[in-house]
């Protein structure tokens, strides 16, 4: 396996990437690259489109760079782990800073839902977008995560695809081994790991929970997290306790 370079910047880039490609920088990337990273033309930069894996590839334009001409794949797309980041939404910081331990965690789809007690009902999908970007830039992700439209959670649960396994973080439960949970729920098509907002779930959504087929209901402890949180450690865990495990692994 290639090893990740991180002494070169990494950008996203919109564009079909293959030897030779000119890319043209729109305005805020050449400030960037120009005015905040103190490039210029001949400098070197690592690049990815989120499906064709990373290039590298020389700045070009003059006194102000303008153009990116790529040269050589540094690393190919590899599978990643089928990890959706189900989440009720915070407001702002909070939210940011949720999409972009998710992605640094592995999550590779987000998805805001709306429960009884969500104190956020709208979200800004673009600026999540953005978030999810700037993660996968700055730790060497190649595949952008898809982060998609909030929706209620009953709607969520009605549209959820047979046969992934369902993690649900729930303060009421009692385990003592969280990882052993998990590892005994097989599950044949991904992970769904949902967190719920700062007042946890009403009853009549958690017994809606419970009747899903292949539902784990996690405890992360004797301590009341906060939902930001408690998504790094639920991530966590289901990290320790799966790995690479080629169940939970998509092209």
């Amino acid at each position: 396996m290639p090893r990740l370079d991180f002494r070169r910047p990494r950008l996203f880039v919109d564009h079909p990437l293959h030897d030779g490609a000119v890319i043209a920088l729109d305005r805020d990337q050449a400030n960037y690259l120009g005015n905040v990273l103190r490039l210029a033309a001949n400098d070197m930069i690592l690049i990815f489109n989120g499906r064709d894996g990373e290039w590298s590839a020389v700045l070009g334009g003059g006194r102000k760079v303008q153009t990116l001409t790529v040269t050589e794949q540094t690393r190919p797309r590899e599978p990643v782990a089928d990890i959706a980041y189900v989440f009720a939404p915070l407001k702002h910081a909070r939210l940011d800073y949720i999409a972009q331990k998710a992605v640094e965690m592995g999550a590779t789809a987000l998805q805001p839902v709306i429960t009884r007690h969500t104190q956020v009902s709208r979200v800004n999908i673009e600026r999540l977008r953005a978030n999810v970007i700037e993660a996968a830039e700055q730790c060497g992700i190649l595949t952008l995560a898809r982060v998609s439209e909030p929706v209620a959670l009953a709607a969520y649960l009605a549209a959820r695809t047979p046969g992934r396994l369902l993690v649900f973080c729930d303060e009421e439960a009692d385990q003592a081994d969280p990882i052993a949970a998990l590892r005994e729920t097989p599950a044949a098509s991904g992970i769904d790991l949902l967190i719920g907002p700062e007042g946890g779930f009403a009853e009549e959504e958690r017994m809606a929970l419970l009747r899903e087929a292949g539902v784990v209901r996690l405890s992360l402890g004797p301590r009341i997290l906060r939902a930001d949180t408690a998504g790094v450690a639920a991530l966590a865990l289901i990290e320790a306790a799966f790995g690479t495990d080629a169940r939970h692994r998509r092209a």
